[in-house]
């Protein structure tokens, strides 16, 4: 049985790159197909397997570790530097094997087949979503050539549509496409719908999933995010580091002991601190109608600060309490934002 000190894949559609170095000195870098995979690491001792956290990471990372395998997942940005001269897959497998030997090395969880399957349900309802968005444009772009306009908003579509069916003028070839764009339009919508509720579902039989939906502004949707995006939270050292994560943080342009911090680093985790600006906007609503500490918190810092500005603060802040409740396994204290 053969023993490595360790392994870097380079992982690839239909071919895989290994460099695995031994404790003579020599090392091993070799290119196998998807189907010789499972053969190879099924002969070898267990040993620690690094990849780059990209596509069909976790579902090789899951395979491994079912064969007695310790397997690492490792963020591309933080690899890059380790590449030498050069780009081929045996330079980035032999990079993968070097980074992942670094103590300093950050490390992204394993996700679960069902915590990638949640994500699908988000990414598969973003895109009808943004479906929706460009049909819905492309309508009143299209209509308004004709002369037919309404105020903005999704919920003015079927005003549009009743105006466009009215109109005697309009040609025979724009009514019937104006009926195709409604045909798509409300098939999106009975999909999204769909896709919503067995996100709801999802986030039902999750018990953290169930504390983070008490939080204000955060959601079923959110939460169902946050908790299949998130396996462990435990890499996170404090509530600012998960923050920083989704890009809520201050970009920094510090030197010689003077700290500069501008906008946030808008890096990270693009959905979620998406959807945690949104939810905050909808929390922000209601904020003059509540008391307690996370109220009067909103209430000064809109004294002294653009609403939008607030939006994204709030939003950093929810990130911090949706770690903390994580971590610990709290209940959201109510009281810190009750209706008054």
């Amino acid at each position: 049985m053969d023993k490595f000190i360790r392994i870097g894949v380079n992982l690839g559609k239909n071919y895989l790159q290994i460099h695995a170095p031994r404790a003579d000195g020599s090392a091993m870098s070799r290119k196998l197909t998807r189907s010789k995979m499972r053969a190879f690491f099924a002969r070898i001792a267990p040993c620690r397997i690094g990849m780059e956290a990209c596509g069909s990471a976790h579902f090789w990372a899951r395979e491994l570790v079912a064969m007695g395998h310790e397997v690492v997942l490792m963020p591309p940005a933080y690899i890059k530097p380790y590449v030498k001269r050069g780009k081929n897959d045996a330079l980035d497998a032999a990079a993968i094997c070097e980074a992942m030997s670094r103590p300093d090395m950050r490390f992204v969880p394993i996700k679960s087949a069902d915590q990638q399957a949640v994500l699908m349900l988000h990414k598969t309802r973003e895109l009808m979503v943004k479906q929706r968005t460009m049909s819905v444009n492309a309508l009143r772009g299209h209509l308004a050539e004709f002369g037919l306009v309404v105020a903005k908003g999704i919920s003015r579509v079927d005003e549009l549509l009743e105006l466009a069916d009215k109109d005697a003028s309009l040609p025979e070839e724009a009514r019937e496409t104006a009926k195709l764009l409604a045909a798509h339009l409300e098939g999106l919508d009975r999909s999204i719908d769909a896709a919503e509720k067995k996100i709801a579902r999802a986030n039902a039989r999750s018990a953290t999933g169930q504390l983070l939906d008490r939080i204000p502004g955060v959601g079923p949707l959110i939460a169902s995010a946050i908790t299949a995006s998130v396996p462990d939270p435990g890499v996170f050292e404090s509530g600012r580091d998960f923050a920083a994560w989704l890009g809520l943080t201050p970009r920094q342009n510090s030197s010689g002991g003077k700290a500069k911090l501008g906008a946030i680093t808008k890096q990270g985790n693009q959905y979620i601190r998406k959807m945690l600006v949104v939810g905050s906007r909808s929390a922000l609503r209601v904020a003059s109608k509540h008391k307690g500490p996370l109220a009067e918190w909103i209430a000064a810092l809109r004294a002294r600060k653009p609403e939008r500005l607030v939006a994204v603060a709030l939003a950093n802040k929810l990130a911090r309490i949706c770690w903390a409740i994580m971590t610990t396994g709290e209940v959201f204290r109510q009281e810190s934002f009750a209706k008054a």
